[in-house]
């Protein structure tokens, strides 16, 4: 795993390997996260919207606006 050196005004470079596998650029910034054990993990702030494409699949039947409607006014007032 790679490894980088925090400087005396707290900066780090994030080793190359880690930029790329996060598809970090120049400028842009990036969150801290810290689950539950305390792991922290380091996460983009914003991804661009094309590495979305995929992520949920597409229904086997085009849905009409009439029945995304009905399904919001049956489920949307529901207290879980």
């Amino acid at each position: 795993m790679p490894t980088a050196t925090v400087t005396s005004k707290g900066q780090v470079t994030i080793p190359k390997k880690i930029r790329d596998k996060l598809h970090l650029d120049a400028g842009q910034r990036i969150e801290f996260l810290e689950d539950a054990n305390g792991v922290i993990s380091i996460w983009p702030v914003t991804e661009h919207v094309t590495r979305l494409k995929g992520m949920v699949r597409k229904p086997d039947e085009p849905v009409s606006l009439d029945t995304m409607k009905a399904a919001i006014r049956e489920e949307g007032g529901k207290k879980k």
